[in-house]
């Protein structure tokens, strides 16, 4: 199994970088795991609708650009479907018992998501109602992965 993160723009808060890694190197013992970032587009801080939408366009055709035809893509956004940690863990045991080997987990911009990745998921899922930062879902999404390997092999995880 491989699982991907991929994601809008380059991780520079060490703190995160620091929990991500650690994450990762727990994962190690399960999967091969891996972050990729794209660059993210630069762009003024008062955009028009039109022009938020150019941005999302651009940064999603460089996250599909990174996207195999065979990779059963989970897309966070906010319009996705909510999970508990166990719900999520037993789909991730059901997609690879179907024979699904290679996740990817695709983290929009500060914009969100373009629709054209939007489509191209095979999932959308959603961490709640609230608003996170993108560079901080890394590391929740990252620890909630790990969570789920630990709960599919019985081993001991707080609640």
């Amino acid at each position: 199994m491989q699982i991907k993160i991929l994601t809008v723009g380059k991780l520079k808060e060490k703190y995160l970088v620091l929990g991500i890694n650690e994450y990762a190197k727990r994962l190690g013992a399960y999967t091969k795991f891996e972050i990729i970032e794209v660059p993210d587009e630069k762009a003024p801080e008062n955009l028009s609708p039109a022009q938020m939408e150019q941005v999302k366009e651009k940064e999603g055709e460089r996250l599909l650009n990174k996207i195999r035809d065979t990779d059963y893509v989970f897309a966070l956004a906010l319009e996705g479907t909510e999970r508990s940690s166990e719900a999520f863990a037993a789909e991730l045991e059901r997609l690879t018992v179907q024979g699904h080997s290679n996740f990817v987990f695709v983290i929009g911009g500060s914009l969100g998501l373009s629709p054209a990745v939007l489509k191209r998921a095979n999932t959308l899922i959603s961490f709640g109602k609230m608003t996170y930062p993108h560079q901080l879902m890394r590391l929740i999404l990252t620890e909630q992965i790990y969570r789920s390997f630990r709960i599919n092999n019985h081993e001991p995880y707080h609640k």
